[in-house]
């Protein structure tokens, strides 16, 4: 099978690389308060509790070292706090978390995603959220979002301020967990001792204005004889970032070069007239066509930096009294396509959160020493998002609307707007700015009583329930009142009305220069033009029910066990706005109800077996085994296991590996997604001037099967209704997870604790489920073998095109087809050290990953993704930190790899993105985040302070038409779009 490679390598920067790993970066052990504790530590910090074992993440047995078989990174909130970030969101989506996966953030509001806008979700190793399980103390945190597609957790929903840790496992875990742990665990760990009350508030400003965040929050809580209880409430805050606000998104450009003028990337933009400069918000780079009118081909006056006598686009100039008087024409690059408001659109959407938090309990003195325990989290999101509208206006031939030099113009075939009658004028208008807004309330409380089976084994039983509440609402034109707005009669004034006067409605405005120029009637506007609101509910019921303790005695210790039975319900229920479920939102997605729910009942086990213990050559060598039965009541039952082991031969090394499996039933929306209707344009058909392909090709052969001529030309857009799988035989996927690695902790007595890890992961999806996008279908389609294309078989069957019209229409369903292989290696340096009066700490993170596969189609190749854009093959972070008294400053450091993507392009397209001579930019250079910061912590206050992006580094620019981009820079979670930003944390303790 081939493999397709992104980029050669360059050995100089992998060797640097290489050399940053060793020469700074921890294990990474499960802790109470350091990202990277030595057993020494450990032990510290255990003499201050009165617990003698702990639970770390990957395990459900409690034991009472720190060591453990899995990899686990802990990032406390001390750490979050110094770096600057003013949400548990921002702090689990950061660089050193994702390991430079892309993530869907805040600067993602104008896209369609799952969860819908202002969601903001996690997924390890690039696998995607639906496959990494988010906890909050040891318990899943369910779904939340708008739109039909809800299927992961919403980090919104968090709280930050009572926050203690949070726990990173980076391995397969379904066998301990569920089946969703699939790349990892994310587990996020509140305090749960608080006495007093404790006031915090932080405020973070950007240099160049807009996207300012505050929060205030207060934590509180008290701790008596036979009870406990704590709880915080948050207030966040995020404003605008619009376009407008950033220098690099302001002007958007093509950003192609012309060889002959030299490696300077713009030279081969179009030149705009009006400014000499590149063209900002071509095409290609955003923008939309407005301000002109379609009509069919006549000869006209030719507008300033066009040619030619003949055209179809025509813009407003009274000054032109020849040819189409009142018109000049326009070409592609010459075409009115940016307008001021465009600037407003957001860059980081805004945002509003209310979060309240509860945990408590009491001890009964009955059933074992149990204890009665409770947790409640709530929380409510205002989100909302600004874009931009165009409003293609089609005025059917005869139309009395249009000036009467156009009247006989006929540019097309009827259209939903002209109410039958061909097309004779389309006027390009920009409309302006639009609003999207989401409200979604998110409940999850849960109970449990915890206590002892007899004097050694532990037993937990927990009950929770959660429930998502979204209302969304975004703004749409009507399809119906538009084409009945468009149909008009004499008022006999010298004006029009509607011919049909139901409903209210108001006649569109003439066909003229304000028409064109986006003055429009407020009126007819506000009846055209209206706020459509969805909602949705998800919720999820979970029984849980578990036992651990020491199973039997070993010759080097006690066997631990863990066994647990869990049962799990989930319901969606997605209701759009009845103007979508009826396809009446012009040129928008239309979206039919998601309904559906699924159940699962789990059986899991998992045994610690301690082999030796303080022998030669052995310190420690032990084996933790599990696995779960899992019985879906959609895709009926499976088994997975997980082995892992870890060897210490002695004291300052340790050897760690385990190999596990999973069954992951697919989420609700992949089941069950309502039929959304998308469209792509006319070029998607395969068929389309099919006859520049080879003869001997399958498309070509395909293609002239059904009678097309070899110059056929689509006219129409490509129909792609998007729908979940359940009714196509959709299964559960499968994969296998490994890891292996080493834990140095040599001791260099008073020269200062080293430590040292390095993690090696191997995780592959089979069978994955996964729409598989309407171009993909129609390229897999014309791409098979005659037989399998005229019978209809494999995605063929996706496809209908109509006899009369020749359209193409694809459901593109849910469907197993996915093959994904991520593998790579996990490296962590830690160094602390008594220097003068304080004590110096530095930490070094990097990922550098080997594999990054996917193969969407059995018979497709597979491609290889590291290296290329928005996959770096490497990303690292620095973290030096010195502490003295009552002061600590820190310095931190992110670091993204170089990447670059003219390879895989080349081999698809030979002659266009060979980089020497391409006018495509596909390549970004190393990028470097620095920050700085300063904290002082007295006896009941403390104030932090600092500057996130210290240089005020901008995100690397790329070429336009490959990728999405904002306005020139890639869209990719792990750039900086805030510019430099300062911070200020402040706290008082009662």
């Amino acid at each position: 099978m081939m493999i397709r490679k992104s980029l050669s390598r360059n050995p100089l920067s992998f060797a640097l690389a290489t050399a940053m790993v060793f020469a700074a970066s921890a294990p990474v052990f499960a802790q109470d308060s350091s990202s990277t504790q030595t057993p020494e530590e450990a032990e510290k910090a255990k003499s201050t509790t009165t617990f003698d074992t702990v639970t770390v993440t990957g395990s459900r047995i409690a034991k009472d070292t720190f060591n453990s078989v899995s990899p686990v990174q802990v990032v406390t909130r001390e750490e979050t706090l110094l770096a600057g970030f003013n949400s548990t969101t921002a702090a689990l989506q950061s660089t050193a978390v994702t390991a430079g996966s892309s993530q869907i953030n805040n600067a993602y509001g104008g896209y369609v995603t799952d969860g819908g806008p202002g969601a903001n979700t996690l997924g390890l190793r690039g696998l995607g959220p639906t496959r990494t399980l988010i906890l909050m103390n040891g318990r899943r945190v369910s779904p939340a979002g708008a739109r039909g597609a809800v299927g992961s957790t919403d980090l919104n929903v968090l709280p930050n301020a009572i926050v203690d840790r949070v726990e990173i496992l980076k391995d397969g875990a379904s066998s301990i967990y569920g089946s969703d742990a699939v790349a990892g665990v994310i587990n996020i760990i509140t305090k749960t001792k608080v006495d007093g009350l404790t006031f915090e508030a932080q405020h973070n400003a950007t240099d160049g204005g807009g996207g300012d965040e505050r929060r205030y929050s207060i934590v509180f809580g008290q701790t008596g004889e036979r009870s406990h209880f704590s709880g915080s409430y948050e207030y966040y805050t995020r404003n605008d970032l619009s376009l407008r606000d950033r220098d690099w998104t302001r002007c958007a450009t093509d950003m192609y070069r012309d060889i002959d003028v030299g490696d300077y990337w713009g030279s081969g933009d179009f030149i705009d007239p009006l400014t000499g400069k590149s063209k900002c918000y071509t095409i290609d780079a955003g923008g939309v066509t407005i301000n002109t009118i379609g009509t069919n081909t006549r000869t006209g006056v030719a507008a300033p930096g066009t040619s030619g006598t003949r055209f179809n686009r025509w813009r407003p100039n009274s000054a032109v009294t020849t040819g189409l008087a009142g018109y000049e024409g326009v070409n592609t690059w010459s075409r009115d396509t940016f307008d001021d408001a465009m600037l407003n659109q957001s860059l980081i959407s805004p945002a509003k959160t209310h979060t309240l938090y509860f945990q408590g309990g009491f001890d009964l003195n009955a059933l074992g020493d149990a204890e009665l325990y409770y947790e409640f989290l709530g929380n409510k999101r205002k989100s909302t998002q600004t874009g931009y509208r165009q409003l293609s206006l089609d005025y059917a031939v005869g139309n009395p609307l249009i000036p009467a030099n156009l009247r006989d113009s006929v540019a097309g075939p009827a259209t939903n707007l002209t109410n039958g009658q061909p097309m004779g004028v389309r006027a390009f208008i920009g409309f302006g700015n639009d609003q999207s807004k989401q409200n979604v309330d998110f409940l999850r409380f849960n109970a449990g009583l915890r206590g002892h089976l007899g004097s050694e084994w532990n037993y937990d039983f927990n009950v929770m329930h959660s429930r998502s509440d979204a209302d969304y609402t975004f703004q749409s034109f009507l399809t119906s009142r538009l084409a009945q707005s468009l149909d008009v009669v004499s008022n006999g004034s010298g004006g029009f009305v509607c011919r049909d006067a139901s409903n209210g409605c108001i006649a569109a405005p003439p066909l003229n220069s304000n028409t064109i120029g986006g003055n429009l009637p407020a009126d007819w506007k506000n009846w055209v033009f209206v706020p459509v609101t969805g909602n949705t509910l998800y919720k999820e019921t979970t029984f849980n029910f578990n036992v651990n303790g020491p199973l039997f005695d070993m010759p080097y210790g006690s066997a631990g066990g863990a066994f647990g039975l869990e049962y799990r319900k989930a319901d969606i229920n997605d209701t759009p706005s009845q103007y979508s479920i009826d396809q009446d939102l012009f040129n928008l997605t239309a979206s039919a109800p998601t309904r559906g729910n699924d159940s699962v009942f789990e059986a899991y086990g998992e045994l610690e077996l301690p082999l030796l213990s303080g022998v030669t050559a052995a310190e420690e060598l032990s084996v933790n085994l599990s696995g779960r039965y899992t019985d879906y009541k959609s895709y009926g039952s499976d088994e997975t296991y997980k082995i892992g082991g870890l060897w210490t031969p002695v004291k300052w090394l340790s050897f760690r590996a385990s190999y596990g499996t999973s069954y992951r039933a697919p989420a609700l929306f992949e089941q069950f997604l309502g039929g959304t209707t998308g469209f792509l344009s006319a070029a998607n058909d395969p068929c389309d001037t099919y006859g520049e392909a080879s003869p001997t090709s399958m498309r070509y052969i395909n293609c002239a099967s059904q009678g097309f001529d070899p110059e056929f030309i689509q006219t129409s857009g490509v129909t792609v209704i998007t729908q979940g799988g359940a009714e196509t035989g959709l299964s559960a996927e499968t994969s296998k997870a490994k890891t292996a690695g080493i834990v140095l902790q040599p001791d260099f007595g008073s020269f200062g604790d080293l430590s040292f890890a390095a993690d090696y992961f191997d995780i592959k999806v089979e069978n994955g489920v996964r729409d598989a996008g309407g171009a993909a279908i129609l390229t897999n389609c014309y791409n098979s073998s005659a037989a399998d294309f005229t019978a209809g078989n494999g995605v063929c069957r996706l496809i209908s095109r109509n006899p009369d019209t020749n359209a193409l229409t694809v459901t593109n369903g849910f469907i197993n087809v996915a093959t994904e292989h991520v593998r790579g290696l996990d490296f962590t340096l830690r160094y602390v050290r008594d220097i003068g009066p304080g004590e110096f700490r530095s930490t070094v993170q990097i990922t550098h990953y080997i594999e990054q596969t996917d193969q969407l189609f059995p018979e497709d190749p597979k491609v290889d993704s590291v290296g290329m854009l928005r996959s770096p093959q490497n990303t690292g972070t620095l973290d030096l930190a010195y502490k003295w008294k009552n002061w600590q400053v820190r310095y931190g450091l992110d670091w993204i790899d170089k990447t670059d993507s003219y390879a895989y392009y080349e081999e698809n397209n030979p002659g266009l993105f060979d980089p020497a001579t391409s006018q495509y930019k596909l390549y970004t250079p190393n990028y470097f985040v620095q920050a700085l910061s300063v904290q002082y912590d007295a006896d009941k206050w403390s104030v932090t302070g600092g500057v996130r992006n210290l240089a005020d580094k901008e995100p690397p620019t790329i070429s336009q038409g490959v990728y999405n981009t904002v306005g020139n820079a890639p869209l990719y979670s792990g750039y900086d779009y805030f510019g430099r930003s300062y911070f200020m944390n402040v706290t008082y303790s009662f």
